[in-house]
């Protein structure tokens, strides 16, 4: 692999939930079977030692995602590969040796460590599993070496999770991350439990452990804040689909899709500069039985027609891949895409 190759690069993922009742009841009510396209069709790339962050409303699709990626869930179609190896329709935990590279940090630090282990367990268990540290006198030197790299002692080894603050238990799980020495992490939500000044110490402890280490981050979040921080480059998600993929400097400056302007317009703002501006209303449409073409059309202003029957395609408009007829065809003085951009 050379160096401006991809480390992770995914391809019309789809992950379908059968929701149906059972069969005497769907017969007896003459009922179909029901499906949600949690993920429907998403392709994205990750250059290394780079972060990518999946913004949303909560049920588009986010979490899905990344739980794929980890093996965690099975995609139903669609195509995974990590520094070149094929990871869809493996079985959980294989192939072992790329597994290991990559590892997970989840939302909630109160319920991702096992409050029955002492932390070193926490945290040397991954190098145990995967034998990188067979060695137990070797295996708690790492452990106390990477608990004061996240800026904890040594000596919290010996105590449980429940003695820790939410700042200091996410820490922990970051250590248990990067335990097997990966170089991929998926972050879910990682600061969303914290508090504020508490989310900022994290944040900068995973942008010095990407320096350091070389990391390539999936990072989730619903804060748009926390993603212009830390995100080079940001994708959009509505309802299962990307909507818009672009370098995070030019998703703030010139967004595209009216969905990816409405999450903007909602950040507060000490100007006040939006209150004015009429903004989408409804809900998000019943994942069970989506709008037919654009998704988001039900709460544009801009639909037309066409956006009401006929999907659009995620195409490049300028340095951006854009889900929108709008865009395309340059309507409400949007760029139209630029020919021959591949």
């Amino acid at each position: 692999m050379t160096a401006d190759t991809p480390l992770l690069e995914v391809r019309g993922l789809k992950k379908v939930f059968d929701l149906s009742r059972p069969f005497i009841n769907r017969l007896i009510e003459r009922a179909g079977r029901q499906y949600v396209h949690a993920v429907d069709g998403v392709d994205f790339s990750i250059p290394r030692g780079q972060t990518l962050s999946l913004v949303g409303e909560s049920g588009c699709g986010k979490s899905t995602v990344a739980k794929l990626l980890m093996g965690l869930q099975g995609p139903s179609a669609g195509s995974i590969r990590f520094d070149g190896v094929e990871l869809a329709g493996q079985p959980a935990g294989h192939p072992a040796a790329t597994r290991r590279r990559m590892q997970m940090i989840f939302q909630d630090p109160y319920a991702s460590l096992n409050p029955r282990w002492r932390v070193a367990r926490v945290i040397g268990e991954p190098m145990k599993s995967f034998a990188t540290h067979p060695d137990p006198t070797e295996r708690r030197r790492e452990v106390d070496r990477l608990l004061e790299f996240v800026g904890l002692s040594a000596a919290d080894g010996d105590k449980f999770p429940h003695e820790f603050s939410g700042g200091q238990r996410q820490r922990i799980s970051i250590a248990r991350a990067i335990s097997t020495k990966p170089e991929f992490l998926v972050c879910d939500e990682p600061t969303s439990a914290l508090d504020v000044s508490v989310q900022a110490q994290i944040l900068n402890l995973m942008r010095e452990l990407q320096r350091e280490l070389g990391l390539t981050y999936l990072f989730i979040s619903h804060d748009l804040a926390v993603v212009n921080y830390i995100s080079d480059w940001i994708g959009v998600m509505y309802l299962g689909r990307l909507v818009e993929l672009a370098p995070a400097a030019e998703i703030f400056a010139r967004p595209q899709h009216p969905y990816t302007k409405l999450l903007l317009e909602t950040v507060p703002d000490i100007s006040m500069a939006h209150r004015d501006m009429e903004r989408p209303a409804g809900e998000v449409p019943n994942p069970i039985t989506p709008p037919p073409g654009c998704h988001f059309n039900p709460r544009c202003p801009l639909a037309n027609d066409r956006c009401r029957t006929e999907p659009p395609a995620f195409d490049w408009s300028g340095p951006a891949r854009v889900r929108c007829h709008l865009v395309h065809e340059g309507r409400d003085g949007a760029r139209p895409a630029l020919a021959g951009v591949a």
